[in-house]
This record gives structure tokens, sequence and C-alpha cells, in this order.
């Protein structure tokens, strides 16, 4: 689910890929206004299934980090409100949710952006953030 969903460097929140061009994409809000428009190759744009945070030890991909979140949260908007936790407090939420970070390279907007992103995700109802061949790999044991 996550391959689809992209973030724009220069745009707020995150948007979900409709349809590829020539040189451009087309991308639509996952937000309540689900406005579409072209994106351009000369824009940052990443898949959130591309994206990782960094721990002690490696690297942890960001469906597993939100897949930690939305079981700490009952898979609920987060308790915290990044735009107001302190520093300490938003440290504290992260090592609750990943106990190994890396706090020296995870830096506090990057928690601030992973909170918003978790909050943005969840009050539009995506909710599956596991990687598609990881659920069809479970699908296929399951059978």
């Amino acid at each position: 689910m996550l391959k689809t969903i992209l973030s724009i460097s220069g745009k707020p929140g995150l948007y979900k890929l409709i349809s590829q061009g020539k040189n451009m994409l087309i991308v639509e809000s996952i937000s309540a206004d689900k406005k579409r428009f072209p994106a351009y190759g000369n824009e940052k744009i990443i898949s959130l299934a591309d994206i990782a945070m960094y721990t002690n030890d490696a690297e942890v991909p960001l469906c597993n980090v939100l897949d930690s979140m939305k079981t700490k949260e009952n898979a609920a908007v987060a308790t915290i409100d990044p735009k107001k936790a302190t520093s300490e407090q938003l440290r504290e939420y992260m090592a609750e949710v990943l106990p190994d970070f890396d706090r020296d390279r995870v830096h506090i907007a990057d928690i601030k952006k992973l909170i918003s992103w978790y909050n943005l995700l969840i009050s539009n109802g995506i909710t599956e953030f596991k990687a598609e061949t990881e659920a069809e790999k479970e699908e296929v044991v399951a059978e």
C-alpha cells in the first residue's frame, strides 16, 4: 500500500499515485480535498515504501515503524501532538514505538513528520502499512 503513497518535497501532506504520464506523475492529495495535479520529474518525489528509520544496528522500513505506531495507538490517531510536544516528549514517544532508534541520526523534525504522516494516513482510512509482497506471502502461507 505504501508504494503508491508519495511525499513531494516542498508540498505539505501526502499524495496517492493515480497515473503516469510522459515526464510526470498524476497524483491526488490523500487529505479531504482529493485535489489532483501533475508532479514533474524535477520535484523530489519519494514513495513511503522507500523510506526507512535509522536504528543503532540497521535501518527499519517505514512500514514497520507505522505498524508499531498503529499497534501502540490501537489504530487511532496518535495521542501526541507533534506541533505542541517538546523535543523530550517526542523522543520518549519514538522510544516507545522504536526502542533502538538512533538518537543522533533521527532528528526531531523526522519524528514530527513521522507522526503527522501517521495521523494523515489513519484519518484518511489508510491503515495497511505492510508491503504488498509481505502481505501476499502471508496469504499464500495461510492457504
